[in-house]
Formats: structure tokens, C-alpha cells, sequence
């Protein structure tokens, strides 16, 4: 004996997601149920009866007032005969009907006369869909029977984002299969599948190994042993004790002769008799005589010849020279500069370039930078490593990070203008965390009188249009921290002039709205992996605050009660709500609520980078 087909009536509201019930009705049919269609007249502007009745292959009702079918009461006989009803997309006028029990046409006419079970699937505005109106209706529709499914949440046609889309035609079609109690016959999801592919076992295969040249793999060994020889015996002398460091004596020349003459400690004396016991004759020939005497006091220096010889390398031994260590800074690259030798006995010291030797601990040669051929390199810095940064210091390497602070001016005229209350602080203190954590920060900043942080590139801007336009032109960013304090209203026609004061009556102000930055963001296909807004509330703060997030669609919402001394101040006291928490910190400076924010924003980035990988 066949089974009867499932019975599905489906009632098309007036919605621009109405274009999904075709969808809807072609997975119905694939599943082997029975579907017939309603159309309002508004769903009738979105998609037509021609295209429902091909899809479902039955008749498609639109009128109550069908001679044909309702001599026979046909839309009672609609609401016996099927084994459910599903209202999709389900409005907000179709809603508060089916909630006040209105029956004005076919389809309201229909849902007040079933007997059988109802599912409605809303789909609307965001703000149509939080409106506590649209939010009672559900509660009661729900108390009385009817299956409501929550919306989804993201961008929709009219550019807002939050909760009010539509689910998509799978998801309902699952709700309705589970209502009627039948197999939707959906695929498998894709995490499940990819979850049996890594249960499936893995199969082996035999690889044959690759032969290898024995003589070739003798003198790779040969070539193994020689560098574990020189190793071992670089490690034998790094172990060996250094030797006590011994003064060297004169050798000769200037170093010499100043070594001599100045001891390693001078004591406090009078400048009359230290330039006395230091001055030098004028004549070289005094000279050569006051360093022969100098030598034979001491009884190293010997007997002197005629001329004094030049020095065939620079003597780094006497006690005025560092012995120990050697410098970090980078060599200079002119030659001519490096060291020099001084000719004596001539009246001049013109500077000589020195002869590097063979690289002994003593020489020079060892302390500048030299290329292979043994010449200077022509980067001071060659050889040196290069910077490593490390990812627990600078976790946002790479990253741009977009920062909005301050308030926004709304000029009424050039003298007078609309604003909110903001300092600028948390913003600008958010940025420099930002730029120490690594990461290239764009800073769009209203009117605030602070510095700009360092490695910040700062954009200041007056109004929230201003900063709207910056904000787009700044995108694409990894994570966006939307601190500033954007006015809501403007002024609808500024003023060019000054306004003047007229009598007893103030000119009549006609506001309009500002564009929403942090909406607008949440919608762009450039939105930022993680979008972080900032709610200050004087009341209920966490729990407006979520409802922020919902309507807003940011990742985070950073809360604070401004009701105190927070605007100006130095101090603030967050909550963090995210989709999951809320988490709520103690009062602190701004400072360390900044480094709090960027470190759990950079936490969450890189996680959000692994799931995508």
C-alpha cells in the first residue's frame, strides 16, 4: 500500500525574501511532499503564481473572493486538507494579524480556520523585528501553538545587519521535515564529512627505496668526521681557561712614549704644573731628545737613531687603550677613517691607511667589517643578525588595525555645533597600544587636543559624515576598534551665517540622522575580521549593550557607564559582550584597559586566522 504524501500549505507573505519560497517549494516537492501554495498580494509583487504553480505542480489560491472555490468553502477545505501550514516568509503585518486574530484576506482568512499545525518563518527589518510590538506578537503566538523560528542574523537587502533574514530554504525545509516527521534528505553538512574522512583509515603504500652510491656515501662520511674533529676541538678550546691578561711593556713609537709618560691613574693636580711637567719643545729635534731621555729613565727604550722610525703597525697594547671587548656599533665605511699611523719627525700627522694583518685576536682585522675578498664590505652592518620579532611582543606583526576616537562636530551654523561628550583618551590610548603590539594603525580622530602616539598615522575629521567617508576609504583592515563618539543628529540646513537672536522665540532646530559607522562597516564586504564597537551607557549597560551587538552586528561590544567621571577622566570601568559572555572588568586607568582590549583583540584574530586555515 503507497504512503499519502506529506501535505505542506505554504503562505507567501509580502517580503522580499519571498523569492526564496520557490526554493523552498522545489526542496518540498524533491522530498516527496505535497505542496500547495497561498499568495498574498503583497507576495505577489515579489514573485508569481505562474512560477509556484510550475514548481509545486498544484493550483496557486491568491483570493478569498474565487467564485469557483469558495462556493465549495475552499479555504476551509485548504486548512483541513493539509497536514501542515507554514507561513514564509512570515512579515510583520502577517504576524500582529495571525497574533490579533484578523482575517481580512485568503491567507489570515485560512490560518484563523486550520486545525492543524502552524510554522511561521519571519523575516523583516531588524528594527521591525526588536520592535517590542513584532516581539509580543511572537511570545504570544508561540503561548498559543505556533512554531516561530528565530531569524538569522547578517546583512540585508535594505543595508542593515542584524537578526530579520531569513533562514536559508534548507534550513526551513529540515524544520518542516521535522514537523511532519519525515527524512528531509538533506547532504550530509561538510564538517561531518571531512570528520569521516579523517576517521577513514589510511592506506599504506610500498615505496621502494632509492639506491645510493656507497663511494659517495664513504666521503660524505669522511666529510662528517672532519667537521666533528674541528668542532670537538673548537669546544676543547672555548674550554680552556684564558690567560691572566699581562700589561704589555713599550715597544716604541708615540703609544710608547705617552704610555711612559702617563701613569693609568692621575691624581687631583694644579694646571700650572701639569702643563709644565707635559708640554712638548717645538723642534722634532727636542723631541726625538726628550724621547731618548724618556727611554733611558725607563731602560727599555735603548739608544735612539738619528731619524725615529715609523711605526709599521699601530701599537694597541699601551695601558691608555681598551684591551677587553669590542664595539657594537657598526665599523665606519671610509677607509681613510678607520685608523691611521702618524708620521713623526716631519711636523705633520697626515692620517695612513693601516695594513690589516691575518685576523689575530690583536689586530684589526677582527673588529670591522671585511667581504671575502678582504675588503671593506660595503654594508657596515654585514655580518650582523638580522632583527627577529618576536610574535609574543609584537602579536600584531603585519596587521592593520583601524582606530576611530573622539566626538564628532555638527556645525548649526560657523559658530555654534552639535556634539557629543568625549575626550579622545580611550581611542588614542587603544592606537598606541595597537602600534607597540606591531601592528600599522590608521587613527581617525574627531577634535580632540592630544598628541598623536607614536608609529600612529593620524586623520582628524570634524563631522560623522567626514569620518564615514575616511572609515570606507581606510578599509580593508584586520581589526577595527570603533571608539569615537559620533554624534546621531545633524543639523538638516546649517546656517552660513551666525544666527541672531529674534525676540523671546530660539530658532527651531530640524535634526536629521547621521550615518551609522559602525553598521555601515559591519555590512561592507571590506568588514574587518574583528569589529569591535563601544556602547556608553548611563543605564542597564550590559544589557543594552547586547542588544547593540545584535542590531549593530559587531563581534564585540565594549561597554562603560559614562553616568560618573569617565568623560575626561583618566579611569574606566568595561564590560566586554561578545556573542558567547560578558565579561567585566575593575575600574582602571585607560591606559590599561587599552592593553587589556589590544591583547585579547590579537588573541582573537589569530584564532579567528587558525579556523580559517
Amino acid at each position: 500500500m503507497k504512503t499519502r504524501e506529506p501535505r505542506v500549505l505554504l503562505v507567501v507573505g509580502g517580503g522580499i525574501a519571498a523569492y526564496k519560497s520557490c526554493e523552498l517549494v522545489r526542496l518540498i516537492r524533491k522530498g516527496g511532499g505535497d505542496v500547495t501554495c497561498v499568495v498574498t498580494d503583497g507576495g505577489q509583487q515579489f514573485v508569481t503564481p505562474m512560477a509556484l504553480a510550475a514548481l509545486s505542480e498544484n493550483q496557486v489560491f491568491t483570493s478569498l473572493w474565487d467564485l469557483k472555490n469558495e462556493s465549495e468553502m475552499g479555504h476551509i477545505q485548504l486548512s483541513r486538507e493539509a497536514d501542515l501550514v507554514v507561513v514564509c516568509p512570515a512579515t510583520a503585518n502577517l504576524l500582529a494579524k495571525m497574533s490579533a486574530g484578523i482575517a481580512d484576506d485568503l491567507a489570515t482568512t485560512m490560518i484563523l480556520a486550520t486545525d492543524k499545525p502552524v510554522l511561521a518563518v519571519p523575516a523583516m527589518n531588524v528594527r521591525m523585528w526588536e520592535h517590542e510590538a513584532t516581539q509580543r506578537n511572537v511570545e504570544w503566538l508561540r503561548q498559543a501553538g505556533v512554531s516561530v523560528l528565530d531569524p538569522d542574523e547578517g546583512t540585508m537587502a535594505c543595508g542593515e545587519f542584524g537578526p530579520g533574514r531569513l533562514p536559508d530554504p534548507e534550513a526551513i525545509w529540515a524544520a518542516i521535515a521535522e514537523k511532519l516527521g519525515v527524512d528531509p534528505g538533506l547532504p550530509e553538512p561538510a564538517p561531518a564529512r571531512k570528520a569521516a574522512q579523517r576517521a577513514a583509515p589510511i592506506v599504506e603504500e610500498d615505496v621502494e627505496e632509492d639506491e645510493f652510491d656507497e663511494a659517495e656515501f664513504d666521503e660524505d662520511e669522511d666529510i662528517a668526521e672532519e667537521a666533528a674533529t674541528t668542532i670537538d676541538d673548537l669546544a676543547a678550546e672555548a674550554l680552556e681557561p684564558e690567560e691572566e691578561y699581562e700589561e704589555p711593556k713599550p715597544r716604541g713609537g708615540l703609544g710608547s712614549l705617552l704610555s711612559a709618560i702617563i701613569p693609568r691613574s692621575t691624581p687631583k693636580r694644579d694646571p700650572a704644573e701639569f702643563e709644565r711637567d707635559f708640554a712638548l719643545p717645538p723642534a722634532d729635534d727636542e723631541a726625538i731628545e726628550f724621547a731618548e731621555e724618556a727611554g733611558d729613565e725607563d731602560g727599555d727604550a735603548g739608544e735612539a737613531d738619528e731619524s725615529v722610525e715609523v711605526a709599521s703597525e699601530p701599537d694597541l697594547g699601551g695601558p691608555i687603550l681598551a684591551k677587553k671587548g669590542a664595539a657594537s656599533s657598526a665599523p665606519p665605511t671610509d677607509p681613510e677613517a678607520i685608523n691611521h699611523t702618524v708620521i713623526t719627525g716631519t711636523g705633520q700627522a697626515a692620517p695612513q691607511p693601516m695594513a690589516f694583518s691575518g685576523g689575530g685576536r690583536d689586530t684589526m682585522s677582527a673588529k670591522v667589517a671585511l667581504d671575502p675578498t678582504g675588503e671593506l664590505a660595503a654594508d657596515p652592518l654585514a655580518g650582523q643578525p638580522i632583527f627577529d620579532e618576536d610574535p609574543e611582543h609584537r602579536p600584531l606583526f603585519g596587521r592593520h588595525v583601524l582606530v576611530t576616537a573622539g566626538p564628532t562636530w555638527e556645525p548649526i551654523d560657523p559658530v555654534r555645533y552639535l556634539a557629543n561628550r568625549s575626550s579622545g583618551r580611550q581611542g588614542f590610548a587603544i592606537a598606541a597600544m595597537a602600534a607597540a603590539a606591531g601592528a600599522r594603525v590608521t587613527l581617525i580622530s574627531g577634535p580632540v587636543s592630544l598628541p598623536t602616539p607614536l608609529g600612529v598615522d593620524r586623520i582628524d575629521v570634524e563631522s560623522a559624515e567626514e569620518m564615514a567617508a575616511k572609515v570606507k576609504q581606510m578599509l580593508p583592515a584586520d581589526i577595527a576598534f570603533m571608539v569615537a563618539a559620533v554624534a546621531d543628529w545633524r543639523t538638516k540646513d546649517r546656517s552660513d551665517q551666525k544666527m541672531k537672536k529674534r525676540g523671546s522665540a530660539p530658532p527651531a532646530l530640524i535634526l536629521t540622522e547621521n550615518p551609522d559607522i559602525l553598521t555601515q562597516v559591519a555590512a561592507s564586504r571590506q568588514r574587518p575580521k574583528l569589529l569591535i564597537g563601544f556602547a556608553a551607557e548611563t543605564e542597564k549597560v550590559v544589557e543594552n549593550a547586547t542588544a547593540k551587538r545584535k542590531r549593530k552586528g559587531a563581534d564585540w561590544i565594549v561597554a562603560n557607564d559614562v553616568s560618573g567621571d569617565v568623560m575626561g577622566g583618566n579611569d574606566n570601568q568595561i564590560h566586554i559582550v561578545t556573542s558567547g559572555e560578558v565579561e567585566s572588568f575593575d575600574r582602571m586607568p585607560k591606559e590599561d584597559v587599552a592593553r587589556e582590549l589590544v591583547g585579547r583583540a590579537a588573541e582573537a584574530l589569530a584564532a579567528a586566522l587558525d579556523d580559517d586555515d
